[in-house]
């Protein structure tokens, strides 16, 4: 796990700079789809289920309920 931490936290950083020209609608979609699969991926691990099944599932939710905040925004 550990292997993966730094090229992970690079692919954040280097996703989140492509970010700036994005509406809000966009912007909402990406963060809550990150969000909603670091939030599932933890909890399906933390409950003893299939961290990736739960991360897909976090970021398809947390996606869809991001597009719409975002679409409130503009």
């Amino acid at each position: 796990m550990k292997k993966l931490t730094y090229p992970l936290i690079a692919i954040v950083l280097v996703a989140s700079a492509g970010c700036t020209n994005m509406t809000h609608q966009e912007q909402g979609t990406v963060t809550g789809g990150a969000i909603g699969a670091v939030v599932g991926g933890g909890i399906a691990a933390a409950t003893g289920g299939n961290g990736w099944t739960g991360a897909a599932i976090g970021a398809v939710a947390g996606g869809v309920i991001g597009n719409i905040k975002g679409k409130e925004q503009d």
